[in-house]
């Protein structure tokens, strides 16, 4: 299962700014062991970002808890699930079904 995962700044993006360092090894960390596909920035930036995870949607809320962003009160998550109904042929071994 795919999910959008939509961070939202709770405060000026200037309040986050002390996060960022812990927020991009958090974002590191996910990428690295696959469950996150895509992430980035939102434009404008004021808004915050976007994420495509992978996985089991309970583990992704878990994950998207532990965000140095989240913990520290400047953004929230919110968390769209969606099924691939078509995909590129040369994406489909990434976003083949977990179970």
């Amino acid at each position: 299962m795919l999910h959008l995962l939509l961070l939202d700044y709770t405060v000026s993006e200037q309040a986050a700014e002390p996060f960022i360092e812990d927020h991009v090894a958090y974002l590191e960390r996910y990428h690295r062991n696959g469950t996150f596909l895509v992430s980035g920035q939102t434009v404008p930036t004021s808004i915050g970002g976007a994420i495509i995870a992978h996985g089991d949607r309970s583990a992704v809320e878990q994950i998207t808890a532990q965000d140095p962003f989240v913990t520290n009160g400047v953004a929230k998550y919110t968390i769209t699930s969606l099924t691939p109904g078509r995909v590129r042929p040369d994406l489909a071994s990434v976003l083949k079904p977990t179970h």
